[in-house]
């Protein structure tokens, strides 16, 4: 048991790292960053948004960070390495929670491209 809770870890740690790059990546590739802490973001609420294990209500430091994030900035850097390691439905589940629209960040992101 010890040995299978040492490997979740340590793969739960590999994949937050990779996450953390792939979004670092995608900033720099696009010569913008998003508003808001990414890094307490993946530390606060990645837990929440992992596809393994089931769908949980966030905890307060990760709401706190969650509105500190510009979602629809945020949103386009999620490529499909990152669809891999998070599920997008605890992701609107955790963003909802903690009193973040969605729907709202999704059509100032429309109206941006326009």
């Amino acid at each position: 048991m010890t040995i299978l809770k040492t490997h979740f870890s340590f793969f739960s740690v590999l994949a937050l790292l990779g996450l953390i790059l792939i979004l670092s990546d995608s900033t720099l590739v696009h010569g913008q960053q998003c508003h808001g802490d990414l890094q307490g973001l993946i530390s606060q609420c990645a837990t929440y948004v992992f596809r393994a294990g089931p769908k949980r209500d966030p905890s307060q430091g990760c709401c706190n960070v969650v509105k500190t994030i510009d979602i629809g900035c945020a949103c386009k850097y999620i490529t499909r390495d990152i669809e891999q390691i998070i599920d997008m439905e605890k992701v609107v589940h955790v963003a909802e929670f903690c009193g973040m629209s969605l729907i709202q960040s999704h059509e100032e992101l429309a109206k941006e491209q326009r």
